[in-house]
């Protein structure tokens, strides 16, 4: 018998043997069945299941659905509703990649603005306390401004809208806390950059106050004395009851100047 033979003759041995060892491990036959269920079968259940609260069964049957009939209209609806049973669990990172799946593969789907929006959801919940890393809150904006953007009358923009007024003052509350960190170690220009961010990106926010007055320290501590008057001015100018004004005023008063405007400052620029 030649080699190819040989060789020929131990595969069919083999799977003869294998063919055999199958049969005798299967002892169930509806085991090796693929049961197909309708569409709108798997869709009804689902939906059950997500309105008795039953989270994991309602993702369990849209991920049949979707399996078994991924073309079919309800697979477009389920995706939308396991990206939502995602979110309503607290998995944002899976309920971001649903979401994104759908808008890749629906991207003119009414439904479409709801998928930005429970992206932008999803990074919202994630943002942590100030003193830790803001990526969740530039992502959460960023979804969010991409929503506004596409969709500027969408049901969720109001909703959106807030919500990056709110991750805006996140961000700016982040750069005053390193902020205020340089300022005690007297590092003064690492500190006025920082306190610039939140003067010059976020003059929307309540941190705005707080960031013309640390400036003013800021300038003081290294005897820039005309751009701490800037800063005071500046301050009592647009927020003349603010407590943070009342400070910085004082601080001022104590070295025997007063607030004013220098024409060539950057500040002076920027609230013009």
């Amino acid at each position: 018998m030649g080699f190819l033979s040989a060789k020929r003759g131990r595969f069919g041995l083999a799977l003869v043997l294998a063919t055999g060892l199958a049969a005798c491990s299967s002892t169930d036959p509806s085991e090796l069945a693929f049961e197909e269920i309708p569409a709108e079968k798997l869709y009804a259940e689902g939906l059950v299941a997500m309105e008795t609260g039953d989270a994991k069964e309602a993702k369990k049957k849209f991920e049949e659905l979707d399996r078994q009939h991924p073309y079919s209209n309800y697979a477009r609806k389920s995706m939308m509703l396991t990206a939502y049973t995602h979110y309503k669990s607290g998995q944002y990172t899976e309920c971001i990649s649903a979401a994104k799946r759908f808008i890749a593969l629906y991207p003119g789907d009414d439904d479409a603005p709801y998928a930005y929006y429970l992206i932008g959801q999803s990074y919202f919940k994630q943002i942590p306390d100030v003193t830790r890393d803001q990526e969740s809150s530039e992502r959460a904006m960023q979804a969010m401004n991409e929503l506004i953007q596409r969709y500027p009358d969408s049901e969720y923009s109001d909703d959106a809208r807030r919500k990056i007024r709110i991750t805006m003052d996140q961000l700016a509350g982040k750069e005053m806390q390193i902020g205020r960190y340089y300022l005690e170690r007297k590092e003064y220009i690492a500190a006025v950059n920082r306190f610039k961010v939140v003067v010059t990106d976020f003059q929307m926010t309540r941190q705005v106050e707080e960031g013309l007055m640390r400036l003013a320290e800021s300038y003081l501590a290294m005897g820039i004395t005309h751009e701490a008057q800037t800063a005071v001015a500046v301050l009592g100018h647009n927020f003349p009851q603010s407590k943070w004004y009342k400070i910085a005023y004082s601080m001022l008063n104590k070295d025997g100047l007063a607030p004013k405007v220098n024409r060539g400052s950057w500040m002076a620029r920027l609230f013009r």
